[in-house]
């Protein structure tokens, strides 16, 4: 009877010394994405990203031995709805991290949250007063919206530009990148002749573009994520305005140019590589990258094109996985840890280089200026030199 409870007892112990290598606990992200609404353009490419990817590392056996669970909620763009999903994710689901939400606005009412609540946030979204100033537990995958404004502003110097016409949506996107370009124009030598803030749910935006062509403005930058850009593109066409047009890195989704069309040809702007990958020399660092997620989404998505969007979803989970992978834990404090250590990842919107002071890791290198040719992205060539 002895030797049975001895046996008994020595099997008991094994189990609970190997139970935790047999069942590692899963690993629960959360992501906050505008998968419906005025924002779908970017929130509904960011979903099928990261199901994409989860199935495929889950498959693959998960992160150091650890399934991950996905758990999506749909803001339709609503900082209000994005709030209380966060608090739902991180207090009741007790997600590792969250990425997204897909835009600015969203991210700046939950920032607060996540860092409250010791939660990583790899957010979605663009402006670059998500993680300036740094906060310990906030970080963004798409390029600094600063960064956007000076590559527009270069290339305006290189077509002789000076007086321009700017417009921009009411939202913590537009916000945040109006306050760039007023911000940099004059170190830059470029003169802003009107400024116009219009409503992010705008159908017609023919009285806008009017001020501008009134204004005679050599160029037109249009600063939103809606598909309210799409409708300054036509407007202004409409009404005659024959001035060049720039957009923001918020207009990297074909679809946005096919709802504009024949308006859109020849706009200009500044975006990650995702868009032209095909394009790209075998010698550029990102090429195998962006080829790879671009035939998996494609084929995943019966042809569906890919968008810097999803591309930016994509970055948030590559991040998260490396930093587990480093860490060798899914302890917060040592993945947040490692995230603010990754040097050299290679992602769809550049390489990531993170430090304690910069929670982007991208530089303005990340970007290549774009325009629509014959209804798709192309690099901008160099203006030709001027005959003396």
């Amino acid at each position: 009877m002895k030797v049975a409870k001895l046996a008994v007892l020595l099997l008991a112990m094994t189990l609970m010394a190997v139970s935790p290598v047999l069942a590692k606990e899963t690993i629960k992200v959360g992501a906050i994405l505008a998968v419906t609404g005025p924002a779908a353009f970017l929130g509904a490419p960011e979903e099928k990203t990261l199901v994409m990817m989860v199935d495929d590392i889950n498959k693959k056996g998960g992160i150091n031995g650890h399934t991950l669970e996905l758990i999506i909620k749909d803001s339709g763009a609503s900082p209000e709805k994005a709030l209380s999903f966060a608090k739902q994710l991180i207090e009741e689901d007790k997600v590792l991290a969250i990425i997204g939400p897909s835009t600015s606005g969203e991210t700046m009412k939950i920032k607060g949250v996540a860092e409250e609540g010791k939660t990583i946030l790899l957010s979605c979204a663009a402006a670059e007063v998500i993680v300036n100033p740094v906060a310990k537990y906030v970080f963004k995958t798409p390029q600094k919206d600063s960064y956007a404004v000076i590559k527009i502003f270069e290339e305006m110097k290189k077509m002789g530009i000076s007086k321009i016409g700017v417009l921009s949506s009411n939202t913590g996107f537009g916000k945040a990148g109006k306050e760039q370009i007023e911000k940099l124009a004059p170190e830059h030598g470029i003169t802003i002749l009107v400024n116009e803030v219009y409503d992010k749910a705008a159908s017609d935006l023919t009285a806008e573009v009017t001020k501008l062509k009134a204004a005679n403005v050599q160029a037109l930058i249009n600063w939103s994520i809606e598909p309210a850009q799409s409708i300054v593109i036509k407007n202004a066409r409409q009404i005659g305005f024959n001035g060049q047009i720039f957009q923001s890195h918020g207009f990297g989704n074909i679809k946005y140019v096919e709802a504009a069309l024949p308006a859109a040809e020849g706009v200009i702007f500044p975006a990650g590589r995702l868009l032209v990958a095909d394009t790209l020399p075998n010698s550029n660092p990102q090429k195998a990258v962006l080829e790879k997620y671009k035939k998996e989404y494609e084929q995943k998505n019966r042809g569906e094109e890919v968008s810097t969007f999803g591309g930016h979803a994509y970055d948030a989970l590559l991040i998260l996985t490396k930093a587990i992978e480093k860490a060798g834990s899914t302890d917060k404090e040592a993945v947040r840890n490692a995230i603010e250590s990754l040097k050299g990842v290679v992602g769809t919107a550049g390489i990531f280089n993170f430090s304690p002071q910069d929670h982007n890791g991208l530089s303005i290198d990340s970007f290549e200026m774009l325009t629509v040719k014959n209804g798709k992205f192309a690099v901008l060539p160099e203006p030709k030199a001027k005959k003396k």
